[in-house]
């Protein structure tokens, strides 16, 4: 299969989005947590030539400019089967909304694995797509995010429900 990427220029600063054969399977901030290696990304593709790279530019710009919710996108991160049970939960959880570790290790199974959902949000290579700046600290305060506090800031503001709507807790 082959691995490429774009990068884009975005108000968050320069996004990597990589694919791999027919597949999303990373989206990177410049000085992110747990970055791969650059080679690891595959061919830069520079022009509008790649279908699927150029839908997650496209969905990925609609959304940062608040004209889309969601994605749909076909989406393939490595980890573990702890990990993918932990971004399922996260990909669940509705624009405007966040949850907490501890409501999502109660969903694993066990309120005690919070630490652990921890480090599998901290661990998803698909940040944004897959939106793990809707998961914070069990007092609503913004807690680690892969590409900085600021961003993840940024983010929800960006999600923020209208004057009068409240929107949830999940």
């Amino acid at each position: 299969m082959s691995t490429r990427h774009v990068v884009i220029e975005t108000g968050l600063g320069p996004i990597t989005i990589v694919a791999m054969g027919e597949a999303i399977t990373g989206l990177y901030f410049r000085r992110h947590v747990r970055r791969p290696p650059q080679e690891t990304f595959g061919v830069e593709i520079g022009d509008a030539t790649d279908v699927l790279l150029n839908e997650a530019v496209r969905q990925l710009c609609d959304y940062l400019a608040g004209r889309r919710t969601d994605f749909d996108l076909p989406l393939a991160a490595e980890g573990d089967a702890f990990q993918h049970a932990v971004w399922e939960i996260v990909k669940s959880v509705q624009c405007g909304d966040t949850t907490t570790y501890g409501r999502i290790a109660e969903r694993v199974g066990d309120r005690a694995l919070a630490q652990r959902v921890g480090q599998a949000v901290g661990s998803n290579p698909l940040c944004i797509f897959v939106p793990c700046h809707r998961v914070v600290g069990s007092t609503g305060a913004l807690t680690g995010y892969a590409g900085g506090l600021k961003r993840k800031q940024a983010l929800l503001a960006l999600e923020e429900p209208p004057a009068g709507d409240v929107g949830r807790l999940f």
